[in-house]
């Protein structure tokens, strides 16, 4: 039985990339799965109208494609009315402490997202060496609140590929060869990859994320499930 799906999505760039991503994934022959498409603005105060029109069309299986605020309160307000669709969400609004909290740990159960970093909170990690690095970074330059930030866990590790790329110019720091080197990074491992995860980028595909892990949420932490997606 095919899914019914409806996505939520800010009415600006991101919600067309998102849109866009969902179409070319799915292919001609699945773009009907798509029954219902709700946008919202950033100057919206809540989406809760579009969550409503979600459920009368008849979705089943919610791409919430949002950035945190509106993230938190569709997951809420799914929970709030009652509704039980899959629930997919976006990678960037996946943190836990500026979406899942804000919507309720117990409401967030069960939602699905795909990752492409650690969660040093789950006791997976509690022996792991780029845990310990970020760990190490956090003591030093942030508030244990932060050790769970995916926002600031991406920082980081945006911030450790940069280092790379660096060291690859070497001596050499002009434009030119700043840009060849970043377009030239090859199977990099970086400290809160999930594991078998890599970077690497060319002249011709910028994209240095490739691989994603499904995980689902279980009311605590995020628990990975499946193997690595790899486009």
């Amino acid at each position: 039985m095919k899914a019914k799906i409806g996505v939520l999505y800010q009415n600006d760039d991101t919600g067309a990339d998102i849109r866009t991503g969902l179409r070319n994934g799915l292919g001609v022959e699945h773009a009907a799965m798509i029954i219902k498409e709700a946008s919202y603005e950033v100057s919206d105060p809540t989406v809760d109208s579009q969550i409503v029109a979600l459920q009368s069309a008849g979705v089943d299986t919610v791409l919430i494609g949002a950035t945190p605020k509106f993230a938190a309160q569709a997951i809420r307000k799914i929970y709030d009315i009652g509704w039980a669709p899959a629930r997919y969400l976006g990678n960037p609004s996946s943190s836990i402490e500026a979406v899942l909290k804000p919507a309720g740990l117990t409401k967030s159960k069960g939602v699905i997202t795909a990752r492409f970093l650690k969660d040093p909170t789950d006791p997976r990690w509690k022996d792991d060496a780029g845990c310990n690095q970020w760990a190490a970074f956090v003591a030093k330059y942030l508030t244990p609140a932060q050790l769970g930030d995916q926002v600031a866990i991406y920082g980081f590790s945006a911030a450790a590929l940069i280092v790379q790329v660096l060291k690859q110019c070497g001596d050499d720091l002009s434009r030119e060869n700043i840009m060849r080197q970043a377009t030239n990074i090859k199977d990099l491992d970086l400290p809160m990859l999930v594991p078998g995860i890599r970077v690497n980028t060319s002249p011709d595909n910028f994209r240095p994320i490739r691989q994603l892990q499904l995980a689902r949420f279980n009311g605590e932490g995020w628990e990975l499930f499946g193997g690595l997606m790899i486009d």
